[in-house]
Formats: structure tokens, C-alpha cells, sequence
């Protein structure tokens, strides 16, 4: 697959038809994969609920758009840390260290590269 203008207007397109306003496109080449690799475009008014990885860090890298990545204190769910990823900015992208209470807030449509360790175990 060849990851290109095309293929992320189509991603954006097609999170624009979900309720969600986000879609995933799977980067894996065989669901038994050892690793989590996807492609994933958000609209502005998504809702990824806060959440962490306990098993992994996650590495985000943005491709087209513009987001914050949130971090949250455990403890009381407090806004710690706030990071802009923005390609105009020359911000690419960012390591979540694992167990981090994480999410994100969309600005503009936007599409990122997400990997992770271990298979995809859905929930």
C-alpha cells in the first residue's frame, strides 16, 4: 500500500461518514503481526476518551492536520501536559511512555501514523 495524498483524502472522507469522526486504516501485514501499525484520521469534535497502555508506549507521528496530545495525572485525571503536533510547526510527532493517561484534541483534520507493541487484542 502506498501511503499518499490520495489514500489520506479518502481516510478523512470516510472518518467525515463515521459517527465517531475518526477511521483507522491497518498498516499490519497480516493480523498476526507482533505489532500494532495503523494510519488514523481524525475530524475536529472526535471524542477518544481518556485512556493508557499499560503493556506499551505508543508512538504517534503526524502526517497532515493539526492535534494536541493531552497527558493526565492518574491520581485525579488533571490535565499535566499538553503537546501540539503540527507539521507547519515542525512538531512530527511524540513517544507516549507506557501507563500515561493520554488523549488528544483534534484542531483540523488530521491523520496519524500510531505503533505500538503486541498484537491488536480488541476489548
Amino acid at each position: 500500500m502506498q501511503i499518499d495524498d490520495k489514500l489520506l483524502d479518502e481516510l478523512l472522507a470516510e472518518a467525515a461518514q463515521s459517527p465517531r469522526l475518526r477511521m483507522n486504516r491497518d498498516l499490519r501485514n497480516t493480523p498476526a503481526d507482533q505489532s500494532q501499525r495503523m494510519l488514523n484520521a481524525l475530524l475536529p469534535g472526535t471524542v477518544l476518551p481518556i485512556h493508557r497502555h499499560e503493556e506499551t508506549s505508543e508512538t504517534v507521528v503526524i502526517m497532515r492536520g493539526k492535534m494536541d496530545e493531552v497527558f493526565y495525572d492518574g491520581e485525579h485525571g488533571s490535565e499535566i501536559a499538553r503537546f501540539t503536533l503540527d507539521v507547519r510547526l515542525g512538531h512530527y510527532g511524540m513517544s507516549i511512555p507506557r501507563g500515561m493517561w493520554h488523549s488528544v484534541e483534534v484542531h483540523e483534520p488530521t491523520v496519524i501514523v500510531e505503533m505500538k507493541d503486541g498484537p491488536y487484542v480488541p476489548r
